[in-house]
């Protein structure tokens, strides 16, 4: 290989360098569009919410404490974390929600869009930054299987597929108020 393949192979690696570390210092201002772009998404899916699906309201209690702003990177690693279990929601049976599927694919789309650039960013910062893992996961975790719980005790009918999507949007709420935050 001659010298001028190897400036342009340095030039290349170099300058992938500058756009994923500008892309992860601009995170919080993309997630806010990426999540308002979300909210508008999950509205658009379904209609309004059900009324007779009011009585089976259930208090998932998000746990708020794990985006408490200690480190922008620890934030980010717990939001990349709730995205994967959102988007591990609705990636499930879903024949019950009469939701329009062309939002559902966009909203899937731009969730794991986000994880991707979220993992790029928390990959390069993981080894500086020792996230509290196994506490703010448990709780996650435990947050999640409460949804997952509540779909599959109703057998994934409407009434559950709108009280989760109703959460989620809640959820995107939360983690918008935190970026702003930040």
């Amino acid at each position: 290989m001659n010298a001028f393949g190897l400036i342009q192979i340095g030039l290349t690696l170099s300058s992938t360098t500058i756009i994923s570390s500008l892309q992860c210092n601009h995170l919080p201002l993309q997630q806010r569009k990426v999540i308002e772009n979300s909210l508008q998404l999950l509205d658009k899916m379904g209609k309004k919410f059900p009324q007779q699906c009011l009585r089976e309201k259930m208090p998932f209690r998000f746990p708020t404490q794990v985006l408490q702003p200690r480190q922008k990177e620890t934030v980010g690693i717990a939001i990349e974390e709730i995205f994967q279990h959102i988007f591990y929601i609705f990636s499930k049976n879903l024949t019950l929600a009469a939701w329009d599927r062309t939002a559902l694919d966009q909203f899937k789309n731009v969730l794991h869009l986000q994880i991707e650039q979220l993992e790029a960013c928390v990959i390069k910062n993981h080894t500086q930054h020792r996230w509290s893992k196994e506490v703010s996961r448990l709780k996650l975790k435990k947050y999640f299987q409460k949804i997952n719980c509540f779909l599959k005790d109703k057998q994934h009918d409407l009434c559950s597929w709108e009280i989760s999507r109703a959460e989620m949007r809640r959820c995107l709420q939360l983690i918008d108020k935190m970026t702003r935050k930040l």
